[in-house]
């Protein structure tokens, strides 16, 4: 369409310098074909009427063409109709004193409809097609009866040809206009789809703000479940043995709760040293997701002495920053239930890209469980399962679980794919 248009660009610009340029040149060739052949076929008041008819149309050429910046550009006007006018008498009376004046007498043929109402184009042009058959047929005025009918078959082929390219040319405008008009509204597509596509970026770049913001508040909810859980009820044991211990005085029993008292220290600073490891994914610090994700699931089978398998399918790509935090935090979520509760021999991590969508797979061969007699959550989203789809929905993703009592677990997350940077 733009090189169309391009095109139309410099086929206008060449009939603006034909329309400039063309008179001048028409009108010296057909003067100099007129001046070859005036000794046979004009008289010498002939020559001198010619030589002044010259003269006038030179002038009103120049004339013309100088006050061309000067008006105004659109629809033709009296000053433009009256010039077509002056012009096609001079050119008449030319062509009646030597036929070779219709090499100039032909440029009423060309820009009638810029200089000319519409309703009088055709006039305009009907008398150019009198001075042209006029010419064909050997002079001004026909002579006898034969000269009559060869100038009216002539200026019916005249008629009809003006009428066909006409036609044409009507046709080639109404085309361009078509044109113009489908590239001006193209053009106002691209707009409006331009600037659809920086509102989705900026809508997007707010939802991920969003995301992050909510996932710092998530982290907080989540240290906090994980210090009543775990370090809280640790220190409330360490605390209990040690009051057993100032209470009683038998050795064996103190070194008991003595002892119990140290494992729960141990158990209770293992869990603080986790969570604040947790506090941000640092396995995403060197690593991309699938090597922190293959690195967590041998890690997890190592220490759970559980076979952990991980794959990755698709076209592995970089992500966006929270959209792999997301994803590593999902699966670290979903390991960890299937280490307190799965009893599994066997677990199978999946990360699978797919178009415009990043899935996660976290399958277990354990002793599963009901979804539906699940106790209702109170909608924080602070752990557990309600916790991935806390995540996952912050970021337009879902989870959903598959579970069967005795046939294992399958928790699957999706969310989408959001290249880095």
């Amino acid at each position: 369409m733009a090189s169309s248009a391009a095109v139309r660009v410099r086929v206008d610009e060449r009939w603006a310098l034909f329309h400039r340029w063309g008179p001048f040149g028409l009108l010296g060739f057909a003067t100099l074909a007129s001046t070859a052949t005036a000794g046979s076929i004009m008289s010498p008041g002939e020559r001198w009427a010619a030589a002044v008819l010259v003269g006038v149309a030179l002038v009103l050429q120049i004339g013309w063409d100088r006050t061309r910046p000067r008006r105004p550009q659109g629809a033709p006007s009296a000053a433009s109709a009256g010039y077509y006018l002056v012009r096609w008498g001079i050119c008449f009376a030319l062509t009646w004193l030597n036929p070779f004046f219709a090499f100039y007498a032909v440029v009423g043929y060309f820009g009638a409809d810029l200089l000319l109402p519409r309703r009088w184009v055709r006039v305009g042009l009907c008398a150019t097609a009198v001075t042209m058959a006029g010419s064909q047929a050997g002079g001004l005025p026909p002579r006898g009866g034969t000269g009559w009918v060869v100038f009216a078959a002539l200026f019916a082929v005249n008629v009809v040809l003006f009428t066909v390219f006409n036609h044409l040319a009507a046709q080639e405008d109404e085309r361009a206009r078509v044109q113009a008009v489908t590239i001006a509204e193209l053009e106002r597509a691209n707009a409006r789809l331009q600037q659809a596509l920086d509102e989705n970026a900026a809508l997007h770049a707010q939802l991920l703000v969003q995301a992050r913001e909510a996932g710092v508040a998530d982290e907080r909810r989540r240290l906090a479940a994980e210090i009543h859980d775990t370090i809280a009820q640790g220190l409330t044991g360490i605390i209990a043995q040690l009051q057993v211990v100032t209470a009683t005085q038998d050795p064996a029993a103190v070194r008991e709760h003595l002892a119990s008292a140290q494992a729960l220290a141990r158990a209770s600073l293992g869990e603080a040293r986790r969570s604040v490891q947790n506090l941000s994914p640092v396995a995403l610090e060197h690593d991309g997701l699938p090597e922190a994700l293959k690195k967590t699931v041998v890690e997890w089978g190592e220490r759970h002495g559980v076979r952990a398998e991980f794959t990755v399918t698709g076209t592995a790509e970089p992500l966006h920053e929270e959209i792999e935090a997301t994803l590593l935090r999902i699966a670290q979520e979903a390991l960890a239930n299937a280490g307190r509760h799965a009893r599994a021999s066997r677990v199978g991590v999946t990360l699978s890209y797919m178009g415009d969508e990043v899935s996660l797979d976290v399958r277990d061969d354990g002793r599963g469980f009901d979804p539906a007699a699940l106790p209702p959550r109170s909608g924080t989203g602070g752990f557990g399962l309600d916790g991935m789809r806390a995540r996952a929905e912050r970021i337009a993703g879902t989870v959903t679980v598959e579970s069967e009592p005795g046939h294992g677990t399958a928790v699957s997350a999706g969310v989408p794919l959001v290249r880095h940077g």
